[in-house]
């Protein structure tokens, strides 16, 4: 027995021999697939190591790979910088079933190579540059359960084939090109649990082509901004195990289907900005919702009483629907976690629950353009998180609430048109991050406190029954921005402590009750734009140095009691609004005032004349001049015959300079144009138009620094010069744009066009010389594989966060002032890096204005000869339409932001991305954004800045112009993310407090919305 056994014995020996050599086998055939792989792609970083030497680990236990068995089954290969096409040897790893591809650079069409892979069950090549169809025979990979291939430029039909794929859990179709059918075969996936069909702009008008009663394991169900219209089918409502619902930014009409609030776990709804109508369902029993927001609608009836069961509830947003009515269910005060409640421009009345903030973290609070009454709630901060109090034009009375007394989180009050009275709490105005109070007419009453809070950007008091002096207090408000307190009763003098903020732009105190002077010292005042003292009791002479506030563009001191001439200093800065009128004033008026322009500025004052006829105001008789004439008539002769004999010298030299310049074949006479007082003549810049002094060149000419006096002071010229005449036609064009826009706009965060200077020949703008030159020769090169379309420029030192952010501020400054100061407004059309120069102090100017056009109308489309710009900034409606608004400023605006907090180039791509697609493409696939943003100037204590500012250059981007914010929201984003040292000391503009038209979450997954979390 003993014998007979021993060749059974070795049978099983022999067995196991052949498995282990089988096993051996199969382990060295995929290290030699894996080193081959490695090899193929060029050995990245990431796959160090996978080596080859005889004392390394097996490759089980290489990074990226998954083995069961001591077989590969899981490849992970997400963003390694893969740059060429998926081989076909891949599916050599027999046992492969989850592939991962994504955040690469992998060019080609699908991989048809990958149906090899037999086993797959995980498929993922997201974020890739996959061009061309998704096959129609994606069903010969029938053990699929997840599908992503989001994030790429696939385009045609979705094939009704992958309704083939039994498996299949998940599906994401995102962010891709796809333009043609979405089939109902989608509708028999019963094992679909996830479905992404959002951001394909591309699409054409589509229905919901398959009902949802076979996808009952459905629980993320997300079509945004692809298109879609026709109603939602009742049939969502059987979706029992449905998470979110994300339908917003399409075309969907008819009602929301009652049975989606039955859901039980459904946790979140997103159906904004759509044109569904009706009543909401009044039956709420999805006792899972943290968010509802189906604002931007056309919904009407009430506010369902079941949204006060709510307790999970952390964001209401109903706002544009101006058909929901009725008051707000009172218990909803009540809900212990919300932070989000936004219920403007609707058609709301009765009172606010007036236990509202009392038992939740309440941050962002918009209730304006109701018919609300009552009062604002007691406790809207009493747990120190409120943001913002935002409830205007409504009906709403008493005094403001006894909590904001002591709410340091608070930012934004704009309580304006309403019918509030009372005293403001005194403690109010020191809460630490204030920096909006708007709160203009009502019926406030009592005096401003004399300590008010540093951050304070932009106060509003006007129409109200403030009384008292103006606090010295004020003084210390250094980023007061705007300070308008006209109509109420302020008395006194004065305030000088008023003169000494540097970051005033707007100043309005007309209709109070001030006497006295005005201050002499006024040099503080760089950024004053607008100055209004009108209907008061003011006296004395105007200052002289109001005429040296370079950016003052209207002025208004009309029904006071100043007397004395005119300062002919204000005559040379000729503001754009004037009135004097109604006044004690005497004298000749300034010659520079005499024309139709300024017909109504001087009205009553009697003691007022001119030479010239047309301004409504005697003329200057001879007679009441005849004894200083007749006083100085001798000086005047021989001042007469000297500058006779020096005009003959003059056209002596002049007409042998003129003979000698033909003669040498030189340009023609030279014109100059000043706008600033000049510290040079025209000799001095075309002597130093040298090759030496070249410091840039463009399509248009060159650039040059040229030195203007011995002290070391430097101005820009750039100069136009072609012999070619269509081309001349062009650049003419272009030349007296750039003259017409900035010889009429005066800016902090604008170049100063100090003249002009022109020939037959050539043209040549003189600006104030920026001695930190471009933004783009301070950025970053990206640090990606190199391309062949990237600039071989010399590498800069690298620009710290701060320094990034407040340029970012200070460019987003001079855009709002383009196009929401400016009648009419101004729309640069080439806003990029290279155009925002920088001066010793890093501010940023905007420069270049040979593209800009002024619009008709504010918000008017204006038609465009041709479509100008550059690539990588250029907004996609501007690509393919000569018809613009101010949007295309905005987009190309984000594609700085995200240069400055990713420091990649506008182009980072080939041929068919850009940085903004990038951006778009990495925060769609829900990577950490951390992973995206400049490591040269990342640290830990700037990451939240650089994260709001990368956000911020996404919403800029947004495909569709009507979704990226105004200039406004910009600008009050970055100035609410800025910590205090950045924020700009000289800024001109200030924009208006809260986004109105916040957008949320978009592509980043954000569900607290823009004005909470950016």
């Amino acid at each position: 027995m003993m014998t007979s056994s021993i060749p059974s014995l070795c049978t099983v020996l022999f067995l196991i021999f052949l498995i282990h050599a089988d096993s051996q086998s199969l382990q060295d055939k995929e290290r030699v697939v894996l080193l081959k792989l490695k090899s193929y792609w060029l050995s990245p970083p990431a796959l160090s190591q996978w080596t080859s030497t005889s004392n390394s680990s097996s490759h089980c236990d290489w990074p990226e790979i998954t083995c069961t068995g001591n077989s590969v089954t899981g490849l992970v290969l997400y963003n390694v910088n893969l740059t060429i096409e998926v081989p076909s040897f891949i599916c050599d790893l027999n046992n492969l079933t989850h592939l991962d591809l994504g955040d690469n650079y992998l060019p080609g069409d699908f991989p048809l190579s990958l149906y090899n892979c037999s086993k797959l069950e995980y498929l993922d090549l997201s974020q890739n540059y996959f061009v061309g169809t998704i096959p129609d025979d994606i069903d010969r990979l029938p053990k699929l359960k997840t599908l992503i291939l989001a994030g790429n430029n696939f385009s045609g039909d979705i094939p009704a084939s992958i309704g083939k794929l039994e498996e299949l859990t998940t599906l994401h179709l995102y962010t891709n090109d796809l333009n043609g059918s979405v089939p109902a075969e989608i509708g028999n996936l019963s094992n679909l649990e996830v479905l992404w069909l959002s951001w394909l702009p591309k699409m054409a008008p589509w229905k919901l082509p398959f009902d949802f009663t076979k996808l009952k394991k459905m629980k993320i169900l997300r079509i945004r901004e692809v298109n879609l219209f026709g109603e939602i089918p009742e049939s969502v409502g059987e979706l029992e195990a449905l998470e979110e619902l994300d339908l917003a930014q399409n075309n969907l009409s008819g009602k929301i289907p009652s049975g989606v609030f039955l859901l039980k776990h459904l946790s979140i709804i997103y159906l904004f900005k759509n044109k569904i109508s009706g009543e909401i369902p009044q039956v709420v029993e999805a006792h899972n919702l943290t968010i509802i927001d189906i604002s931007e609608n056309k919904l009407t009836g009430p506010i369902p009483q079941g949204f006060s069961n709510l307790t999970k509830l952390r964001d209401m947003s109903l706002f544009y629907n101006d058909g929901i009515s009725g008051p707000i269910p009172e218990p909803i005060g009540l809900l212990p976690n919300l932070v989000i409640f936004k219920m403007f421009n609707m058609n709301l009345s009765g009172t606010i629950p007036p236990e509202l903030g009392k038992h939740s973290p309440l941050e962002d609070f918009q209730v304006s353009v109701n018919r609300l009454t009552g009062k604002l709630p007691d406790g809207l901060c009493k747990n120190g998180k409120l943001v913002g109090v935002v409830a205007y034009e409504n009906s709403l009375t008493g005094e403001l609430p006894s909590s904001l007394e002591n709410c340091d989180s608070l930012l934004v009050i704009e309580v304006q048109d309403n019918k509030f009275s009372g005293d403001i709490p005194s403690g109010m105005w020191n809460a630490l991050n204030l920096s909006y109070v708007i709160m203009s007419n009502n019926s406030f009453t009592g005096e401003l406190p004399e300590k008010m809070s540093h951050n304070l950007l932009r106060v509003e008091i006007r129409d109200n029954k403030f009384s008292g002096q103006i606090p010295r207090g004020v003084s210390s408000c250094k980023k007061l921005q705007v300070f308008d307190a006209g109509n109420n009763l302020f008395n006194g003098s004065f305030p000088g402590e008023l003169t000494t903020l540097p970051s005033l732009a707007s100043l309005y105190l007309h209709q109070n009750r001030l006497s006295g002077p005005l201050p002499t010292e006024i040099d503080s005042w760089e950024s004053l734009n607008v100055l209004n003292l009108s209907r008061n009791h003011l006296s004395g002479p105007i200052p002289e140095k109001l005429g040296a506030l370079q950016s003052l563009t209207a002025l208004d001191l009309s029904e006071n009691q100043f007397s004395g001439q005119i300062p002919n200093q204000l005559g040379i800065l000729r503001p754009n609004t004037l009135n004097l009128s109604s006044n004690l004033l005497t004298g000749e008026i300034p010659t520079s005032f005499e024309n139709s322009a300024y017909d109504k500025s001087f009205l009553n004052n009697t003691g007022l004349c001119t030479s010239t006829s047309g301004l409504n105001i005697n003329i200057c008789s001879k007679s009441s001049n005849s004894n200083t004439d007749s006083n100085r008539s001798l000086p005047l002769i021989l001042s007469l015959s000297a500058m006779l004999f020096l005009l003959v010298l003059l056209l002596l030299v002049f007409f042998v300079r003129g003979y000698l310049r033909r003669k040498d074949g030189s340009d023609a006479d030279w014109k100059l144009t000043s706008f600033q007082r000049l510290n040079f003549t025209t000799s001095k810049i075309l002597s130093g138009l040298t090759e030496s002094n070249v410091i840039g060149s463009g399509g248009s000419g060159k650039v040059y620094r040229v030195p203007v006096n011995r002290t070391g002071d430097f101005v820009a010229a750039k100069r136009i010069w072609t012999n070619k005449k269509i081309m001349e036609e062009r650049l003419e064009k272009e030349f007296l744009a750039e003259v017409k826009i900035l010889s009429s706009i005066r800016h902090a965060n604008i170049v100063k066009l100090m003249c002009c200077i022109s020939s037959e020949t050539s043209k040549l703008l003189v600006y104030e010389y920026s001695d930190n030159r471009s933004l783009d020769r301070w950025l970053n090169k990206k640090n990606r594989p190199p391309l062949s379309n990237l600039s071989s420029s010399v590498h800069h030192a690298v620009l710290d966060w701060r320094k990034r952010l407040q340029i970012a501020v200070g460019a987003a400054e001079g855009l709002c002032y383009m196009h929401h100061d400016c009648v009419p407004p101004i729309v640069h059309r080439d806003v990029k890096s290279s155009n925002i120069l920088l001066d010793s102090d890093f501010n940023a100017k905007l420069a270049d204005f040979g593209l800009a056009k002024m619009l008709v109308k504010q918000g008017d489309l204006a038609t465009m000869s041709a479509v100008a710009g550059s690539f990588g900034y250029m907004a996609p409606e501007y690509a393919h339409s000569t018809r613009v608004n101010e949007k295309i400023d905005v987009y190309s605006f984000g594609v700085i932001l995200l240069e400055l907090a990713t420091g990649r180039e506008p182009n980072d791509g080939d041929e068919h991305t850009s940085l903004a697609e990038w951006t778009r493409r990495h925060a769609q696939e829900g990577k950490p954004i951390a992973d995206a943003l400049d490591h040269n100037v990342k640290k830990p204590r700037y990451l939240d800045e650089m994260t709001a500012v990368f956000k911020l250059g996404i919403m800029c981007t947004e495909t569709l112009p009507l979704n990226r914010p105004s200039m406004k929201e910009v600008l009050h984003i970055l100035v609410r993310t800025c910590p205090q040292p950045v924020r700009r000391e000289k800024t001109e503009y200030a924009t208006a407090p809260l986004l109105k038209n916040s957008r949320r979450e978009g592509v980043l997954g954000d569900q607290d919305g823009l004005a909470t979390n950016v």
